[in-house]
């Protein structure tokens, strides 16, 4: 159990520091397990009164959170981070809980909402590649989506041309 939250906490580590590569869609993904693990960290840490550590364990499981496979944990990533980036004053961990909550959003599908939220944390650290890399990602979404909805569009009034065509005829 402690190897593999020693495991998390090393990959959350490296990622926000920038040993990890993250391209498109290609982010790490974080098992049951892992999410298991955390909410073990944590409850651990909330008995005692330590708030630094809590703080820190609160960050892995919304950053394994976020990292999950299910729609329904990246939710409650979601709002756990939303509920605690607002009393966040430290610029690194406003930068950290920005960045995921726009990782968040982008893995849910509300692209908009990941643009401000990435936009947000590259005004606090405007050079973060891991910030820059998703951005890019999020705004290839946004047109990819444009563009396949102009392609519905431009489709569905082909159809009803050649149905009115038809019909007169």
């Amino acid at each position: 159990m402690d190897a593999t939250i020693g495991k998390v906490f090393d990959s959350v580590s490296g990622f926000f520091s920038g040993a990890a590569s993250v391209f498109a869609d290609e982010f790490p993904l974080c098992d049951t397990d892992i999410i298991s693990g955390c909410e073990k960290e944590l409850a651990e840490a909330q008995r005692g009164q330590d708030e630094g550590l809590k703080k820190e364990c609160i960050m892995r499981l919304s950053w394994a959170l976020v990292h999950s496979k299910t729609h329904a944990d990246i939710q409650r990533g979601i709002s756990m981070l939303e509920a605690s980036v607002v009393s966040d004053t430290s610029p690194i961990n406003l930068r950290e809980k920005l960045y995921l909550l726009a990782l968040g959003y982008y893995r849910s599908g509300d692209f908009s909402r990941s643009r401000d939220c990435i936009e947000r944390c590259l005004e606090v650290e405007p050079e973060w590649r891991q910030a820059q890399t998703l951005k890019t990602a999020i705004e290839d979404r946004i047109v990819k989506d444009g563009v396949i909805g102009v392609g519905i569009a431009v489709t569905a009034v082909g159809v009803v041309a050649g149905i009115a065509a038809a019909l007169v005829r």
